[in-house]
């Protein structure tokens, strides 16, 4: 019997290890992709138009967000617990996003002077909710596709066709017009997305035939996913509010500004959401044997994987912080103490948006409340730190660092909270953290550093050897002395696990 749970959860260990894997690939297209727009944006477009779509964007994400009532991650629960065909559970999940996505949508258009609080509405700007429905059905689908273990679909339209698309799209719009082709580009892209996104859900789940929408299962759908959907909304407030914030308290140049540093912050972030389609299916499918410290094995591991990911970026994107937001422009040098205040908080942040992943299917009023409460204190922290550092006379830069201070401190808080519960409720530490991560990130800093106390003259060095010098060091340190047989499955097709135990995994294998 033991060998039986031994080997179902090195199968978890090395399905988390395969989608991660092919993830972390789509994470690495992604970032290929994304530094063009980011470069174009910032260089031919400026500041004071990125700012507006900065925030334009944030409205529009979060109306798509609400579309999707949560089957981003509750479709794949509604799947494994459903005794209808599965193709009629996904039409229905699509029928809600597509009915949800209209009302969205209206309300929008109605009044774009959400989307757009400190500034006028000119050209295209009170059309560009008409791309919800492409962002929701675009995310049900591909949660669908998660169900399936399909990962590479969501790799394909979220790391190659959505980033490229935009970039391109960007500098072809540049020539045609500069007002209008930050939104057009992302028009465009949304709609590649959404494509490559459909076709494969086509191809798993068929075309509705046979099937009628349902008012009653739809409605107890979307009202069973609330509590998700609520997780979902407060997640992704956590990390937009701030820009919001910024968007009422300042000119559309600063908000461009943050956006920018943002956006590269935001790239590790991405590492998490990668592993979001393979961890849903794993964790549901533990629960429904209510194998509890499989789970907490689960969440440990990928949790471990992601913040040694995210740390090894963070140091890249830091220490030479004003080399890296020179490429994008020299006017967003501005935006580099609230770029090394994001990227670390996307470190701090892992643990609990792992816990998190499994606390949504377990203790989801719970979850719920912490993460609205934690909104909340990053909001009121975020117009504190903003007002306190205007009324020392600091320019308006260093003020507009306020939100990404706040936004730090609550998301390494809401870790602690929700690694806790999560340990609780399962029996189990999901503590990810390990010795050597802080040794490496310290010799990665005295290396790097070295680079930065250069002469200003010799920037480009910062980039060019610098960058690889901190990444080696510190991915020599944690390959030493932190992975286990478990962590190198990431990297190998067959990984070797000792039969007793799970390497680092805090619990032997009962």
């Amino acid at each position: 019997m033991t060998d039986v749970f031994v080997a179902e959860r090195q199968s978890d260990i090395d399905t988390l290890a395969k989608g991660g894997r092919t993830n972390i690939a789509g994470f690495v297209l992604r970032l290929a992709a994304r530094i063009p727009f980011l470069f174009i944006a910032g260089r031919i477009y400026g500041p004071d138009l990125v700012g507006r779509f900065a925030i334009a964007v944030v409205v529009v994400e979060l109306a798509a967000l609400l579309a999707t009532l949560g089957l981003k991650r509750g479709l794949a629960q509604a799947l494994s617990q459903s005794d209808r065909p599965h193709g009629c559970v996904v039409w229905d999940a699509m029928a809600v996003a597509f009915v949800a996505s209209l009302i969205a949508s209206a309300v929008l258009c109605t009044f774009p002077g959400i989307m757009y609080p400190n500034s006028a509405i000119t050209g295209l700007d009170r059309f560009l909710p008409l791309i919800i429905i492409a962002v929701a059905w675009s995310d049900v689908s591909l949660a669908a596709l998660a169900y399936r273990l399909n990962v590479k679909a969501a790799v394909t339209a979220r790391a190659v066709v959505e980033p490229w698309t935009i970039s391109i799209a960007a500098w072809a719009f540049s020539y045609f017009t500069i007002r209008d082709g930050l939104v057009l580009s992302y028009i465009a892209s949304m709609t590649a997305a959404l494509i490559a996104s459909l076709v494969p859900f086509l191809r798993s789940y068929g075309f509705p035939r046979g099937w009628s929408p349902q008012l009653r299962p739809l409605y107890a759908l979307a009202r069973a996913n609330a509590p998700l959907a609520g997780a979902d909304i407060l997640e992704w407030g956590s990390r937009n509010v701030d820009r919001f914030i910024l968007g009422v308290m300042f000119e559309p140049k600063i908000v461009g500004i943050y956006y920018m540093a943002q956006q590269v912050a935001s790239l590790p972030q991405k590492l998490k959401t990668s592993f979001d389609p393979i961890l849903g299916p794993v964790i549901t499918q533990s629960l429904a044997i209510n194998d509890r410290i499989a789970i907490a094995n689960q969440v440990r591991q990928v949790a471990f994987w992601i913040m040694a990911a995210q740390g090894g970026l963070a140091l890249m994107g830091s220490i030479p912080g004003e080399a890296v937001m020179g490429v994008v422009g020299p006017q967003f040098v501005a935006g580099t103490a609230a770029l090394a205040f994001l990227l670390t908080a996307e470190v701090l942040a892992s643990t609990g948006a792992v816990s998190e992943s499994a606390l949504v299917y377990i203790a989801r009023h719970r979850n719920l409340m912490i993460s609205g409460a934690m909104l909340a204190f990053q909001v009121g922290l975020s117009f504190a730190l903003i007002f306190a550092i205007r009324s020392f006379g600091y320019p308006v830069n260093y003020q507009a660092a306020g939100p990404a201070i706040a936004l730090m401190l609550s998301v390494a808080l809401t870790s602690v909270i929700k690694a806790r519960l999560l340990g609780r409720l399962l029996g189990a530490s999901v503590n990810p953290w390990r010795t050597p991560l802080v040794i490496a990130a310290l010799a990665a800093i005295i290396v790097g550093s070295a680079f930065t106390a250069l002469p200003k003259r010799y920037e480009w060095v910062e980039l060019v050897f610098g960058e690889p010098a901190i990444a080696a060091t510190y991915l020599f340190i944690l390959w030493k002395w932190a992975f286990g047989p478990a962590d190198r499955a990431l990297f190998g097709k067959k990984p070797g696990i000792e039969p007793a135990t799970l390497p680092h995994s805090g619990s032997p294998v009962r």
